[in-house]
């Protein structure tokens, strides 16, 4: 039985940036910046998506990973009880919501780091970190070491081999289950988690809601040791990312080809039966449209996002086109107030919101978009296409990302009975077995297929 996560579109935000949050979080005074952040919401819907992954959220000193407070929703957006209103607008919306978990580290305005900086070796606290060495001293020259993550050290490391950290965190899950009635978390830096605790999760969390999703942060490596039946449902798919924009600028359609056919091919594919979570941009990276050479190269680019194996990823504001690069500002630039009326007003790129839109909507009426197999179908260094093909149905997608147009005969994957280009309507023929495209620079499209019956 398919789940909500097998075959839907998320729209990721960042709540902290989009909607002006001080990086510092100094005041004690809370400010509700919900009422703002909800008024997206129907957007969101209308873009054809159907989750929202928004985080974090915990209360936090700066950016928001530094977590002081795993119960308390971040002051500078508002109160545990904006937050519920948030999630039942989103419920009643159709949309399902899942959270950020920062769970291998806290900041150090966390309880439990202060009380070791209090206490010393006295502290009860002490196996609550890794690392805690009362010989050796810190950046911060608190007269003790401990290990932080890559070296930031106002992220400390989490002990989750200790039972009170594991319990405290699984507590902190059940929380947020049962007060705010989220749908899946987002585990950041889950590539750092410890196995164990993460195969815990998975059973809390199931127990608690019984389709609760569990999606990973996982740079490198085989995405098969994170994503499993005993662990998490999804991890993040950078090998694609990575490819979505190099096999454009590269003109190289090989690179995404051979990504695909490697990770979900039908006779072979090493994560056949998982489903990945797929994205252009994020708020860890540069935007889509800052890394493309050719910026006609944006409808390929998400026309492969919403159509290849994986659950596809739109984030706050790349639904417009807007640009953003890390050397600009460093993380903040990829995460800039903004003001949706605005942006509905003056999109910098003005189709592409309703492009997006239309493959949304083409994934919620032909499932097989989501869930049919992958067959690859026509490959060159410039022209694409594949199959998602169930029973007597599939959709093509060819694209093209030549600076010229584009001729292609592509073999149909089934017995064709009705031909539709899903963007114009028009009905196509086939002969021999094939049907004939042609795609203009940086073009692409979308053929369902209706087998004979």
């Amino acid at each position: 039985m398919e789940k909500w996560y097998d075959n839907v579109v998320f729209y990721h935000m960042y709540p902290l940036g989009m909607s002006g949050a001080p990086y510092e979080n100094r005041n004690p005074e809370i400010t509700h910046r919900f009422d703002e952040l909800k008024e997206w919401l129907p957007h969101i819907r209308e873009l054809g998506c159907g989750a929202v992954y928004i985080g974090p959220l915990f209360e936090s000193t700066t950016h928001g990973y530094d977590t002081r407070d795993y119960y308390q929703v971040d002051r500078r957006l508002g109160d545990n009880q904006d937050f519920k209103e948030f999630v039942l607008l989103a419920h009643k919306l159709g949309l399902k919501i899942v959270v950020d978990g920062v769970f291998n580290h806290t900041g150090r305005e966390f309880f439990a780091f202060q009380d070791i900086q209090r206490n010393r070796e006295g502290s009860r606290y002490c196996g609550w970190y890794k690392g805690i060495n009362f010989g050796w001293n810190n950046p911060y020259n608190d007269g003790f070491g401990y290990e932080a993550w890559r070296n930031c050290f106002e992220l400390v490391n989490l002990n989750l081999r200790n039972p009170e950290v594991k319990n405290y965190l699984l507590d902190v899950i059940r929380f947020w289950i049962r007060e705010f009635d989220i749908d899946g978390i987002r585990l950041d830096c889950a590539d750092c988690l410890d196995f164990d605790f993460m195969k815990e999760m998975r059973w809390v969390t199931g127990n608690e809601k019984q389709d609760f999703w569990l999606m990973g942060e996982v740079i490198h490596g085989d995405y098969s040791r994170w994503a499993n039946p005993e662990m998490l449902h999804s991890v993040t798919n950078y090998e694609l990312h990575k490819g979505l924009y190099s096999g454009h600028n590269d003109h190289n359609y090989f690179e995404i080809a051979h990504t695909i056919r490697r990770q979900f091919d039908e006779n072979g594919g090493i994560y056949r039966g998982r489903v990945l979570y797929s994205f252009a941009d994020n708020h860890d990276v540069d935007r889509i449209i800052s890394k493309l050479n050719d910026k006609r190269h944006l409808k390929p680019v998400y026309t492969l996002l919403y159509t290849l194996p994986g659950v596809p990823s739109i984030y706050y504001g790349s639904e417009w086109g807007i640009d953003g690069r890390k050397a600009n500002g460093g993380d903040p630039a990829l995460r800039p107030r903004l003001v949706l009326e605005e942006m509905q007003k003056n999109p910098p790129v003005s189709w592409l919101p309703d492009y997006l839109e239309f493959l949304g909507k083409c994934r919620e009426k032909y499932p097989v978009i989501g869930t049919g197999r992958y067959r690859e179908l026509l490959l060159t260094n410039r022209q694409y296409a594949f199959a998602r093909i169930k029973g007597d149905e599939a959709v093509i997608t060819a694209v093209n990302n030549d600076d010229k147009e584009a001729y292609m005969s592509v073999p149909l994957p089934i017995q064709a009975g009705i031909l539709t280009n899903l963007e114009t309507g028009e009905k196509l023929s086939a002969g021999d077995g094939r049907i004939n495209l042609k795609l203009e620079a940086g073009g692409s499209a979308l053929i369902h297929v209706q087998g004979r019956t």
